[in-house]
């Protein structure tokens, strides 16, 4: 059974393995995303967090997903054209994966266990912080923005001392 965040393992947008093992020592924003989301602009605030504190040991980590009003349909290839002529992404995205119910991703779903069903994403780009021990700290809904006073507080509080 799962301990921390480090025993899972996701797969690349560009294909491969993206094990958050990789991460151990660092904070870890893991975001689901969507390209037509009425929040789909948080990419910009994602990219200024990463930005401002990768230095400092932040990790944001988008999870594409298609569960929320269809509003990711595109290939891995039109997900990541998108990310990075729109927004300037460049930290790293998983390929698209289920977040919610039965099927979500092994990651989500022990995401939910631990911090609650409630705490579970209900749209597009809901927020996992893990620490760098790889703890989950703490859930954020869509609405919560990258850059807002509660999230970068508990960012900076996480980061690896």
């Amino acid at each position: 059974m799962a301990e921390s965040a480090h025993d899972f393992s996701f797969d690349s947008i560009d294909g491969g393995a993206l094990p958050l093992s990789q991460f151990e020592g660092k904070a870890v924003l893991v975001v689901n995303t969507a390209s037509f989301c009425g929040y789909t602009p948080q990419y910009e605030g994602l990219q200024s967090l990463w930005s401002e504190y990768k230095d400092q040991g932040l990790v944001v980590l988008g999870v594409p997903s298609n569960d929320f009003g269809a509003q990711e349909p595109g290939t891995a290839e039109e997900i990541k054209d998108f990310c990075e002529a729109n927004f300037d992404v460049d930290f790293p995205l998983t390929a698209k994966e289920v977040v919610k119910g039965s099927n979500a991703h092994s990651f989500y779903q022990w995401a939910a266990a631990e911090k609650g069903s409630e705490n579970a994403p209900s749209w597009n780009f809901h927020k996992y912080l893990v620490a760098p021990d790889g703890s989950l700290v703490e859930a954020f809904p869509s609405r919560v923005t990258p850059m807002s006073e509660e999230l970068v507080s508990a960012v900076e509080a996480n980061l690896p001392k």
